[in-house]
Formats: C-alpha cells, structure tokens, sequence
C-alpha cells in the first residue's frame, strides 16, 4: 500500500512551485503555497510578478471557501504586516479558516520574523515549523542573499572542452556543447535578473545574452557589461564585481579574464560547469588568474550538487561553501 504524503513530501511541491517566481517576484521572496485537504491539493500559489500578489493570497484566491479545514504549506512564513499592495497573509489564512499551517523556515524580515507564525497560533491554528528549511532557502537564494549580506547571488557559468578551454586559439567559441545543453543555459538566463559579460567577450561576440526558449523570450534578463568605460545602449556598465548591488541575481557568462575577477573577488555562489567531450588542446583557458597564493587555498571552497547529462555534454553544479 502507498503511504500518504507526509508533511516533507507536500513542502517539497510548495518549495518546487516557489521557484516559478524567480526572479520576477524580485525584490520580494519568492515563496511556494499549497492548500491541501483530506489528502489533495486543492489550491496552489506563487508570489506573482512584482511581488504581489503573495503565495498564500493566490492560493487562498483559487479555495475560496474549501480552504476552511484545509492545511496550508508554505515555503516561507506568512508575512504579519499590511501594506497598501494586500493584507497580511497570517491574517488572509486565520480568515479563510484554514486548520493547520506547515511553514519551511521562518521569515528573517523584521516586520515578520516568527510574528506571523505567533499571530496563527493565537488564533488557534496548529503551526509546524520548521520543515525543510535548507531547501526552502535554497529556493530562494538570491533573496535570502541579499537579505543577509547586502549583495546579488552570482552564478557562475563556464562551458569548456574536457581539457578546460573555452575556445581555439585563434578565439572560435561556436558551439563548444550541443543544442541540450544550451537550451538549459537559456533556462538558467530566465532564473536570473541580470547577465553579464566582460569587455572582451562583448567585443568578440556581440552576445545578445537573450532567452531563446519558446514562450519564455519574455523572460530576457537584464546586461551588464563589465568595464571602466561605458556601456553601450541597453547595457549597463559594473567597474567591477562588486559594482553589481542593485539586483538579487546575477549570471555571468563570459569570458575567462570576467570569470576570475568574480572568483578572486569571492563573488561566486554558485557554478554551472558545462563540458563538452572534446579535446581542444591549444586553447584558450576557462579561467586566468583568481588569486590563489596556495594550493591548499583552493580546496574545501566547492561542493558538487548535481551532476546530470544533457545529451552528449555533462553539467556539474558546485555550491560555494560558506561559513553559517
């Protein structure tokens, strides 16, 4: 007999529905909502462009009044203050009579932080927390970043030859993976904000760093040009790494001299490595100088996450690892 979905397996389809919201909810959370009654979902929400509507408010829109009894998971805690754009969502879900609340990890922002969650249990709701917290952060990385340090999240991603080069000698580049793989890079340049290159590749390239995926061209994200001069219209020039401060997501994409900046300037939080099975040789190199003055400086910095075959060419994703 198949055992019915404990509280994990229903957050984990609340954290999964989070994710649609990157990163148009930016700058606010993008957080998953489930209402679920006598075993099935009858709602489901996501915080919507803009940062509103939020989660629980789509979900609890799409009950009506079947949310009453019905528990609702919620990849982030229910916010606890109005605003002139909606309620309070621990206030929506006390009104539509919801009986029980899971909540992943608690809300970190001050005008909530566990206020919300106190509010549901004086009005008599049972309130579990937390319940895959990691992952329901993880899902909103970029936010989170920002929130608690101030900076973008930065992925990172390098397409090499087996043997880490990016291109021939001479600077050919087109196409080192196959089509899979390039598809997955379009659906990662519609997860982020922003997309940057340096000086170099813009020169040799003229990128248009846009998202080729049937019906999510609308998702494009915004480019960033690392240089000191000026950028051209449509683009917008960062000084350096740390120049790019006024987003939550950041992919940077090109080429090796831009990559090593962000790495020597500990900017990276993430890395997609893409490789392809061939040998080039005489190449160009992934990556130039990052500052390492030992070798012991670079081990224990990277952690692998997934690794997956897309078509001929293998992805690897790495985590930077951080201290707390």
């Amino acid at each position: 007999m198949q055992r019915p979905p404990a509280d994990a397996d229903w957050m984990a389809a609340a954290i999964a529905l989070s994710r649609r919201g990157r990163p148009a909810s930016a700058p606010n959370p993008n957080v998953g909502c489930l209402l679920v009654k006598d075993g099935r979902v009858i709602a489901r929400g996501w915080t919507q462009a803009g940062g509103r509507p939020h989660a629980e408010a789509v979900a609890l829109a799409a009950a009506g009044t079947a949310a009453r009894g019905a528990t609702a998971y919620v990849s982030l805690e229910p916010c606890a203050h109005a605003s002139a754009r909606g309620p309070a969502c621990s206030d929506s879900l006390i009104a539509a009579g919801v009986a029980r609340v899971v909540v992943a990890t608690q809300d970190p922002d001050p005008r909530t932080d566990g206020a919300g969650i106190a509010r549901l249990r004086a009005a008599g709701i049972e309130v579990v927390n937390p319940v895959l917290p990691a992952e329901a952060r993880a899902a909103m990385a970029p936010w989170w970043t920002r929130r608690a340090e101030g900076r973008p999240f930065v992925t990172l991603k390098l397409a090499t030859s087996l043997d880490g080069c990016i291109a021939l000698a001479d600077g050919s580049s087109r196409w080192i993976t196959g089509p899979c793989a390039r598809a997955h890079g379009h659906m990662e340049r519609a997860m982020h904000q922003a997309i940057l290159v340096g000086r170099g590749t813009f020169d040799a390239d003229a990128p248009r760093l846009d998202v080729r995926l049937p019906g999510l061209e609308g998702r494009s994200p915004a480019k960033y040009l690392l240089t000191r001069g000026d950028a051209p219209d449509g683009w917008t020039a960062a000084a350096s790494p740390e120049a790019v401060d006024d987003i939550d997501s950041l992919l940077v994409e090109g080429g090796a001299a831009t990559a090593a900046a962000f790495l020597a300037a500990d900017r990276v939080d993430r890395l997609l490595l893409y490789r392809a099975p061939i040998l080039i040789g005489d190449g160009r190199h992934a990556l130039g100088d990052i500052g390492l003055g030992d070798l012991v400086q670079a081990h224990g910095r990277w952690r692998l996450a997934d690794s997956r075959l897309l078509g001929s060419d293998r992805l690897d994703v790495y985590e930077r690892v951080r201290e707390g």
